[in-house]
């Protein structure tokens, strides 16, 4: 199993850290881990959520950590959402 890639949110908003996390899904190859830092208090709802609308896996919240910590596994057959509104499906073509 290959080592975890580190998204560091800090105390960004979920907004942000989902903008930042879809950059990242489409930059990593499937099967690759990734371990977001987010101190945002609707991480823990929104996380969840936001992989249910993709397809990505959620792993969950990782234990024993000193900032809060979350697990989402990048899967390749995501669904694609708004590059603006990464919480929304992309838009289709008219």
């Amino acid at each position: 199993m290959s080592t975890p890639v580190v998204l560091d949110g800090g105390d960004r908003r979920c907004v942000q850290l989902l903008l930042e996390l879809r950059r990242l899904t489409l930059q990593v190859p499937a099967g690759t881990v990734v371990h977001l830092i987010a101190t945002d208090p609707a991480a823990p709802l929104d996380l969840p959520a936001w992989c249910h609308l993709t397809g990505h896996t959620y792993l969950g919240p990782l234990p024993a950590t000193t900032r809060p910590t979350y697990a989402i596994q990048v899967t390749a057959d995501a669904a694609a959402t708004d590059p603006d509104r990464p919480w929304r499906p992309a838009p289709t073509a008219p």
